[in-house]
């Protein structure tokens, strides 16, 4: 679903908003989505920009943004604030926001009223949530209150003290029956994380809607990665799954380098940095 070029000499024309329509339509069409997460406005524009279909605000950002070991301590607050200056960055994708730890499993009533904020003060333009079978009901409940709501099953990263770590999950049984579970309750998607290709597949053939792959092969219908993995700018942990596309914190640094030893040798500012 990639925006198309404006010709040479015309006028731009608005780009037209990808929809979750569109995410189900490109499963019967064959035609492979494309998904990365953004935390902030010039982050979101720049990836909407590119051409990239969804935008997740990830409770990733606990890491990635914030330094912490893990997804826990992320708040309901902390995602809508990061939700909302996603949005403005964008004329395009689809922007869905991640549920935080606990903020969906005490009952089907809290997950859809936090659904709600982040729909209603965050501007998402979905919500997504981890589980499978347990998750279900609050799955149904959400899509009930027409909510749009994509679901997240095999590696759940705010599992990762009950699992024992961020480990490849390999129960084919239990991960078809989790799938076909949040299918039934009304997702229009699902992440499959961290699960062996031909599980992968065999998720992506049991279900109607698509499944958006991270860590579980190319099998299946779209792909996910967190963007400071793929730029590059986040080394504290290298999935295997992870692809570099760009090093830019090594540019970064170099950039920052250059910048301290002009500041310090007083060739910065020169004269065409300066007011007369």
């Amino acid at each position: 679903m990639s925006p198309p070029a404006t010709p040479k000499g015309a006028v731009a024309v608005e780009p037209r908003l990808v929809t979750v329509p569109d995410f189900l339509a490109a499963k019967e069409r064959g035609t492979r989505l494309t998904m990365l997460t953004a935390y902030d406005c010039t982050m979101a524009r720049l990836l909407d920009a590119a051409g990239v279909d969804a935008l997740l605000v990830g409770d990733s950002l606990g890491m990635v943004v914030q330094g912490q070991p893990d997804s826990l301590a992320v708040t309901l607050d902390e995602m809508i604030y990061h939700t909302k200056i996603v949005v403005r960055g964008v004329r395009r994708a689809l922007v869905i926001a991640d549920l935080p730890f606990m903020s969906y499993q005490v009952s089907p009533q809290q997950a859809v009223e936090n659904a709600g904020r982040l729909i209603k003060e965050g501007g998402a333009h979905a919500v997504k949530l981890e589980g499978g079978i347990r998750s279900a009901a609050a799955i149904t409940a959400i899509s009930a209150a027409d909510i749009p709501v994509m679901g997240h099953i095999g590696l759940t990263p705010q599992s990762v003290r009950r699992l024992g770590g961020f480990k490849v999950q390999r129960d084919a049984e239990r991960l078809l029956d989790d799938a076909k579970a949040i299918e039934a309750a009304g997702v229009f998607g699902m992440v499959v994380e961290c699960v062996p290709t031909e599980i992968g597949k065999r998720i992506t053939a049991a279900v109607k809607v698509p499944t958006i792959g991270i860590g579980a092969g190319s099998g299946c219908d779209g792909q996910v990665l967190v963007t400071p993995d793929l730029l590059g700018l986040f080394d504290e942990i290298r999935p295997r799954f992870v692809k570099q596309y760009a090093d830019l914190g090594k540019a970064v640094k170099q950039a920052a380098e250059e910048y301290c030893r002009e500041v310090r040798d007083g060739t910065f500012p020169g004269p065409e940095h300066s007011f007369k």
